[in-house]
Formats: structure tokens, sequence, C-alpha cells
């Protein structure tokens, strides 16, 4: 009777306690940012013909989604952004995402407050090696450009498309190639240990051993899939 008793009294706490659980895990900012760049990614999904080209983000060997990067200023403008990373595997799944950071400045009159959707492509290992290994700059350590825009454009066919990494942006649905030229992509180690656990670094995450995996990041990494067939 009483083992009875503390049964119904422990399903009852769950039923309480599980809608508190799950708002708090969908109001944690991390997980709000993978949430959001997944939102991104299927909107790409969804894009019209002039779109970031299929084939390019088949090729891709990483991809990043930073949502609403922020870019404010006068003469001075500065960006900053968070959002995640997944290299392609040997074998050509992707990994779970690592967070990062997007930083850097801009000169000349630009006055106000935007906030865009970045996504990088990178189609080289080089640019991975050196996100591990910390952080790098957008075109001083690695090659940058505004990437093609088109379902069908073949980046391999076109000579002056040689960039490690083609930079897209994302405004009011639509997408176009970006200059991102001295910005900077870190690695947000913290966000990652609070997602994935203590001590866990981005060579980790890419390389699957984590001890804990959230839902959404789960759909992100399936949706890149989904995307990249």
């Amino acid at each position: 009777m009483r083992s009875t008793r503390f049964l119904c009294a422990l399903l009852l706490f769950g039923l309480v306690s599980w809608p508190a659980m799950v708002a708090a895990q969908t109001a944690n900012p991390d997980i709000q940012r993978v949430q959001r760049a997944t939102q991104v990614l299927q909107q790409i999904v969804m894009a019209p013909d002039r779109g970031i080209p299929k084939g390019l983000m088949r090729g891709a060997r990483a991809i990043a989604v930073i949502p609403g990067v922020v870019k404010a200023g006068l003469f001075l403008a500065g960006r900053y952004g968070e959002g995640l990373i997944s290299i392609r595997r040997t074998g050509g799944s992707w990994s779970l995402p690592a967070f990062i950071q997007l930083a850097g400045a801009s000169f000349g009159f630009q006055a106000g407050v935007s906030s865009t959707d970045v996504i990088l492509v990178f189609r080289t290992q080089r640019g991975v090696d050196r996100l591990v290994h910390g952080e790098f700059t957008l075109g001083a350590d690695i090659t940058v450009a505004a990437g093609p825009i088109g379902r069908y454009f073949n980046a391999g066919t076109t000579p002056r498309f040689n960039a490690e990494i083609y930079s897209y942006s994302r405004s009011q649905g639509l997408f176009a190639g970006i200059a991102l030229n001295g910005a900077r992509i870190s690695i947000d180690d913290a966000a990652d240990q609070r997602v994935y656990g203590q001590y866990v670094t981005a060579r980790r995450v890419f390389e699957g051993q984590v001890d804990q995996v959230p839902a959404a990041v789960q759909v992100f990494q399936s949706t890149l899939e989904e995307y990249t067939k």
C-alpha cells in the first residue's frame, strides 16, 4: 500500500514537473540558438530557385549557420552573432554542431542597426582545421567571397569562384552573397560545455564524443543531412 502511494506521488510529480522541464529547456538561450539555426536551414530548403546552390552545399566540408547577426554603428560598424557549425565526417555524414561566434568591424558611412542570418559554406578542409584549433579571420587567414546564387550554379565550372569559404546573408526571406572580410570566427567553448557537458571541446563534439545530445541539436543535424543529400 505504501509503495502504491509512493508510485502515485511520483507519477503526479512527473505530470506536474514535465511541462516546467520542457519550458525550461525551450527557454534555454543555447537551445534557442540551435532552434533559430535550424529554422534558417529549413527555410533554405524551401527557398526559391535564387537560393544557395544545392550542389555547393552537397560538396561542403563544413557549414556554419549564424542566425540574427547584428550590425550596428555609424562610421565604424560592428557585427556580432552566435551560431553553429557542423563538419563533414569521413563517409559523408555530418557531425554534431559546435557553437561558434562571429565578430568583426567595418568602415564607411553605415548608420543604423540591421539583423541578418549568415551562412558560411566551407569548401576546403583548411578552414575547418583552423577553427578546430580556436579561431580565424575571414579574408586574412582563410579566403572568403560572397557566394554565388542559383540552385543550378556549378562552382567547379566557374574559375572566379575559388574562395575557400562562400558567405551568404538572408534578410526578409531573400538570400544573397555577403562580404565578410575581417570578421573573426571562433569556437564558443562555454556554450559547448553548457550543452554537451563539462570539459567538452569542439574536437570532441565533431567526433561525437559527448554524453548528452539535446533533441534540438539532433534536429539541426538531421535537417542538415536532409538538405545535403
